[in-house]
């Protein structure tokens, strides 16, 4: 895995939003990852979950359903203020999410244009930031982003770990 920033007392608080969306995910037997976007000055302007299931969506993964309202919350307060307002970028912004971002997650934070991303637990399989790939730092792209692996990495391992052992017996 690649090496990563050191965290800061903020993410740790941030981290729990993002368990916080988690867990309601499992409401809908979904895979249990949350996810936060958060603004300039560390309000959530947009939160998600797995909602695959829920929508039969393969793309309904925690990070494009926050990154998806944390736009629209942007293009919002832009019109609101009475300018265009694109609200796709999400500059200044950072993405707090429970597992490592896979290969299509890793490249809407890139086209987003999201600096940094806070993530949980490490994906050995699909992971896109260090484990099988390293999407967000691959300096052939037009955008890099800072990176903070390990935040309640055990709590949000934990919770995966508990979901799939509860589908493999049921």
């Amino acid at each position: 895995m690649s090496a990563t920033e050191p965290y800061h007392a903020d993410h740790l608080a941030w981290m729990v939003l993002a368990l916080d969306e988690a867990r309601l995910a499992l409401k809908t037997d979904d895979v249990p990852i949350g996810a936060v976007v958060l603004g300039p000055d560390g309000g959530v302007l947009g939160s998600g979950r797995n909602e695959r299931e829920a929508h039969g969506d393969p793309t309904a993964h925690a990070e494009v359903v926050a990154i998806r309202q944390a736009a629209a919350s942007l293009r919002e307060r832009a019109q609101a203020a009475g300018g265009p307002g694109d609200g796709w970028r999400l500059e200044d912004c950072t993405l707090v999410v429970t597992l490592e971002p896979c290969a299509m997650c890793a490249g809407a934070i890139v086209l987003a244009r999201i600096p940094r991303v806070v993530f949980g637990a490490w994906d050995e399989k699909a992971g896109a930031v260090g484990s099988v790939f390293d999407i967000l730092r691959e300096r052939r792209l037009n955008h890099w982003v800072e990176v903070y692996a390990g935040v309640r990495e055990d709590e949000c391992a934990a919770l995966l770990r508990d979901f799939f052992a509860t589908h493999r017996l049921g």
